[in-house]
């Protein structure tokens, strides 16, 4: 699939179903949903008492939160990569 072809895919997340559009692979959205709904199941299984926008907002975060630690250490490991090549 060309870059700039988009495509539709039905995923279902805590129940729903969403229709993603974009330029991804079928498998990879379906991948990245299933993630999304296996994060918000665990925030949810902690926290029942929340209503769905705020657990979507703390899936948000806590995805974030995931980001950025694995962009911090990313960026390490390239910083010691690039230690030992220069030596």
């Amino acid at each position: 699939m060309a870059r700039n072809d988009k495509t539709r895919v039905t995923v279902e997340i805590q129940n729903k179903p969403y229709t993603i559009v974009g330029t991804e692979e079928p498998q990879h959205v379906r991948l990245v949903a299933g993630l999304v709904d296996q994060k918000m199941r665990e925030i949810h299984d902690a926290n029942q008492q929340l209503n769905t926008s705020e657990l979507a907002v703390l899936t948000a975060v806590n995805t974030m939160n995931d980001y950025m630690k694995l962009k911090e250490e990313y960026a390490s490991l390239l910083g010691s990569k690039n230690k030992k090549k220069d030596k």
